[in-house]
């Protein structure tokens, strides 16, 4: 048996040609900014990506590059002029932030109606509460390559390997929202290769290249993989060893094409929810 791969990219490239149908019948175009502080080249890329993708649905998008060494007080300024702009319905404060800012006090002063990565305490308390909010852009695009290989995902079992408010955590409740029983594993979980063996679905967000081996997954399992490593060589690589776990899985994200595409569509997407 030999999974088939799920293409990210051709689903986002569908939700795109959505959300840009959507746009063409509002009469005020959607925006959205995007604060990066300082010049990590990894945002960059990030940012410039967000911005290319926002012009071709029709979404105006603003651009805000601070020094890396603004104070705190300042960029809550900045943020503070973008919650009261009715030009820009969506913002998007870049991360990670240089070390002498507090990420969790910056997004706090994000508008939760701007929040558009889903990351406002506001908008975790609604998710889950499962109340209408905006949900974080990955977890979202996850769940939809889940339900385009099966869509009723009821009383399956859901390990995600993975805790953090980006991702992990919010993860978790979509699916538990899907009614599936899910177990949250993590760096301290015991027996992890014996734990992901029993998931019909495997999410993996660790951040180590080719962790899992085809021995940690049960035969016919959905696995997605959102971990992007680069390697010396500069290839991109994730956190599942894509060769030997595609010959045991169902279906399974590769990297890259896989989650990342996904990512973007639902930022888009989430904009335009926030202008609606």
């Amino acid at each position: 048996m030999s999974g088939a791969l799920i293409d990210g990219k051709a689903i986002a490239a569908d939700l795109r040609k959505e959300l840009t149908e959507t746009v063409s019948k509002l009469s005020k175009k959607p925006g959205l900014a995007v604060i990066l502080v300082g010049n990590d080249p990894a945002s960059e890329v990030y940012v410039g990506s967000k911005i290319k993708a926002c012009e071709k649905v029709g979404i105006l998008s603003f651009e805000r590059r601070l020094p890396a060494d603004i104070s705190e007080a300042d960029l809550l300024k900045e943020i503070e002029l973008l919650n009261t702009d009715d030009a820009v319905h969506g913002i998007l404060l870049q991360l990670p932030l240089p070390d002498h800012l507090d990420a969790n006090t910056c997004i706090q002063h994000i508008n939760p109606d701007k929040d558009v990565d889903g990351l406002h305490p506001l908008n975790t308390g609604r998710l889950v509460a499962e109340l209408d909010g905006f949900v974080p852009c990955t977890p979202q695009g996850s769940l939809m390559l889940i339900k385009s290989v099966q869509e009723d995902l009821t009383g399956l079992h859901a390990v995600i390997i993975g805790r953090s408010l980006l991702f992990g955590k919010p993860m978790g409740q979509l699916l538990l929202s899907e009614n599936c029983t899910v177990t949250q594993a993590h760096s301290k979980t015991r027996d992890l290769p014996k734990l992901c063996a029993r998931a019909d679905i495997l999410v993996v967000a660790v951040g180590r290249s080719e962790m899992v081996k085809a021995d940690w997954v049960k035969d016919g399992a959905i696995v997605i993989d959102v971990g992007i490593n680069r390697q010396e060589d500069g290839k991109l690589k994730g956190d599942v060893a894509l060769d030997e776990v595609k010959e045991k899985a169902r279906a399974i994200t590769p990297v890259p094409g896989g989650v990342g595409p996904m990512t973007i569509a639902c930022l888009l997407k989430n904009t335009i929810k926030a202008a609606l």
